[in-house]
């Protein structure tokens, strides 16, 4: 079976990469004028692996401008060691993510071939930056967290870091735009008991907040690089996803 969203006319499709400040951002674009919704894509622990830059593809043959800032510029991506990359992902300062991920908002914005409409979607840290982005910011109009962890605590130890001050679930009260919240069945960082706490106190502050778990799933369910691919949920996912942009953009 093909992937999810698989990219089956690449001539539909560009792409190019472009530097924001000290953030590179990797834009893939309809090849026809538009204009299009935007839509930022959040990577993994590990940084913008190809697999990300792939979902910006297949994004963009969906008919959206979709750009990928790579959230460790500064300092390098850790790669797939979790020695080094589980520290990597807990130094990154939250308002500096969530300045990063606001100037690529700002700049698809920007772009002559887009609408006012942007969303924020994002995969295991990337899904945790959405949550937080999503609690902290003005300048989307839908977000899809996909299986972010961490949404209570800063680390597997600390309730708060100097990084993370503030978990992003206690942050629910600022919601400003529609969000579907993402997760797995079989995940456990985070657990399904966690986001739907976190969707029951959303909904009874009267936000616009959905959740589906994805039965027999776990974590990075659509990464289709990695033993937790799941094929069957990564095109329900998918499905999903489209479905909400089309409504919410």
């Amino acid at each position: 079976m093909a992937l999810a969203g698989e990219v089956t006319d690449p001539s539909r499709i560009r792409t190019e990469t472009v530097q924001l400040g000290p953030i590179d951002v990797y834009v893939a674009a309809p090849t026809d004028a538009g204009p299009h919704p935007s839509i930022v894509v959040l990577e993994e622990a590990f940084g913008r692996v190809e697999h990300i830059e792939d979902l910006c593809r297949r994004f963009a043959h969906a008919g959206f401008v979709a750009a990928s800032p790579e959230l460790y510029a500064r300092t390098g991506a850790p790669g797939h060691d979790f020695d080094v990359v589980l520290p990597a992902m807990f130094g990154l300062r939250d308002p500096q993510i969530v300045g990063d991920v606001e100037s690529v908002a700002d700049y698809l914005r920007g772009r002559d071939d887009t609408s006012e409409r942007v969303a924020l979607t994002g995969f295991c840290m990337g899904g945790r930056a959405t949550t937080l982005t999503a609690f902290s910011s003005q300048k989307f109009d839908a977000a899809i967290p996909c299986w972010g962890g961490f949404i209570n605590r800063a680390t597997f130890e600390d309730d708060t870091t100097d990084s993370r001050p503030t978990p992003p679930a206690s942050m629910a009260r600022d919601l400003a735009c529609p969000i579907f919240i993402v997760g797995g069945g079989e995940d456990q960082n985070p657990s399904p008991a966690e986001l739907e706490a976190l969707a029951a106190d959303l909904e009874a502050r009267g936000k616009d907040a959905r959740i589906k778990i994805y039965a027999g799933a776990g974590h990075a369910f659509l990464a289709d690089y990695r033993e937790s691919y799941d094929e069957a949920a990564a095109h329900e996912l998918w499905g999903d996803m489209l479905a909400f942009l089309a409504e919410k953009l």
